[in-house]
């Protein structure tokens, strides 16, 4: 007997228990997402109006990541209704890129262990990760790039012409824009430097007074060599004082070239979760006016207050194109290679957010989407962490549960997005009256999170089809197949749990 046979007897037209991970599943992202929700979403989602930090502790499988897209999913329908107000999206989800480059800089001996790697990130690492992340898409929605792949919330719109740019952003709003991308562009669509002078060109940003210093060199040069050609004096050559004023002439560029590369390295230096060469932002550094830079914020040093001035730099910049709030999405913690799913290095990776002042900045709203095995170290942490987190005053999810009943409801709502009948079918119809409610509620209750529901409810239907002949199908599961099945996977499912614990 087939499960296509079965499913469609049921008026079920695809399979709803065929993925388990919400980023690949498509019943999930076109039929599920903007319906199914867990309990506690309106506590994790909060008020678009008035972006506000979250922070959930689930285990695997629990829905951390379709809590994610559920997020930008909203968050995209709201940008798509209003004119102002709207909501930036940076996904904060894969930390491979940033980990690897980091360890890069690195010694070899450090290099080779990951709690060593860990001792050095900090808070302004994850800064400048989640500033690399929103001012990359930034730049890609202003020059409309085809290569562009942020979040679909931040992209709903044509993106506006260059003169709307030009209009929308006034000077220090542009030299803002160019400072974030010549520090954190971070495509590799096309060459960096030729990017960053696209982008210049498209806001209308205009900086004569940054030649002024080459101008000044080039005049000295052009008057001496004018005065030996009009007085015909080519002893001039020879002479000391000639090469010592056009030396002169040229020492203002001179001093701006050396403290544009003193900048650049500093910078290259300290912006460890990225590569950053510092010829190439010595180069864009010197087509800004001295002026425009005077006091200005760069990540040249290992602190935070620099980063918490240009984020506000590019909320500045957002809210000038209609963008009033900033949201950041962690999720995906427990994937990096380096960290190899252990509690203890993903603890040294995220505890450096857990910080009252960086979780509660004005107009963003961060949603850590974070492994239940956490939730157990935050418990053991001494009060000086739990003074300096405030994890009371951030929205926090200590178990993304699920109840028998919640899971009950999710099935069925699977069920009717993979049917085409009136009314949908539903899971108790699949299976015999000999299995009651209470059982079934029971069973889903042990299995704890979607995932394992999934699993359980595939292999479920999958061994009730090839215990039955076409010939002589059987259109409901009975009670020894639905509890040798779930015997069978509660048992595999603790030898795994044993497993990772160990491990």
């Amino acid at each position: 007997m087939r499960t296509d046979q079965f499913l469609k007897h049921h008026g079920v037209t695809s399979n709803p228990f065929t993925e388990e991970d919400a980023q690949t599943d498509p019943v999930f992202k076109s039929k599920c997402r903007g319906t199914t929700f867990h309990p506690a979403w309106d506590k994790v989602f909060g008020e678009p109006t008035d972006p506000a930090t979250s922070i959930v502790f689930g285990e695997k499988g629990a829905g951390k990541t379709a809590m994610r897209l559920q997020v930008i999913g909203q968050l995209a329908s709201h940008n798509k209704e209003v004119k102002q107000g709207r909501l930036w999206v940076i996904e904060y989800d894969d930390f491979n890129p940033f980990l690897d480059r980091f360890a890069d800089r690195l010694s070899a001996r450090k290099q080779r262990d990951p709690a060593k790697v860990l001792a050095e990130w900090k808070l302004w690492d994850h800064m400048d990760a989640i500033l690399s992340l929103g001012v990359t898409d930034l730049v890609d929605h202003l020059l409309d790039s085809p290569h562009r792949d942020g979040p679909e919330a931040n992209r709903l719109r044509p993106s506006p012409g260059a003169t709307q740019f030009k209009n929308a952003l006034d000077r220090s709003q542009k030299r803002d824009l160019l400072l974030l991308a010549a520090c954190y562009d971070n495509s590799t669509a096309e060459p960096f430097t030729v990017r960053w002078k696209r982008l210049k060109r498209a806001v209308g940003y205009g900086a004569a007074s940054a030649w002024g210093e080459a101008l000044v060199g080039l005049a000295v040069t052009a008057i001496a060599v004018g005065a030996m050609i009009a007085t015909s004096n080519w002893g001039w050559l020879s002479a000391p004082w000639v090469y010592l004023a056009v030396a002169f002439g040229w020492l203002p560029w001179v001093y701006k070239w050396a403290r544009r590369r003193w900048m650049a390295g500093k910078v290259s230096k300290h912006l460890r979760v990225l590569r950053r060469d510092a010829g190439s932002i010595r180069e864009l550094l010197m087509s800004f006016a001295s002026r425009d830079l005077l006091n200005q914020p760069l990540p040249d040093k290992n602190r935070t207050d620099d980063r918490y001035e240009l984020l506000g730099k590019l909320q500045g910049v957002l809210r000038a194109l209609g963008v009033t709030g900033v949201v950041v999405l962690v999720d995906r913690v427990d994937e990096p290679h380096l960290l190899n799913g252990k509690a203890e290095l993903m603890r040294d990776l995220v505890w450096s957010m857990l910080d009252n002042k960086f979780l509660k900045q004005p107009g963003i709203g961060l949603k850590l989407l974070l492994p239940s095995e956490l939730a157990e170290h935050v418990h053991r942490e001494d009060r000086d962490f739990h003074q300096r987190s405030r994890l009371d005053k951030q929205n926090m999810v200590p178990s993304l549960d699920w109840t028998g009943e919640a899971l009950w409801d999710l099935t069925n709502d699977r069920i009717a997005a993979c049917s085409d009948a009136d009314p949908s079918p539903t899971i108790r119809e699949m299976i015999s009256a000999d299995v009651s409610d209470e059982r079934l509620l029971d069973a889903f209750r042990s299995l704890r999170t979607p995932r394992h529901l999934f699993k359980f409810l595939f292999r479920l239907i999958s061994t009730h089809c090839s215990a039955h002949k076409d010939t002589d199908p059987a259109w409901k599961i009975n009670r020894e197949t639905f509890e040798s099945v779930l015997a069978v996977y509660t048992r595999e499912q603790a030898a795994v749990d044993r497993g990772l614990s160990v491990g």
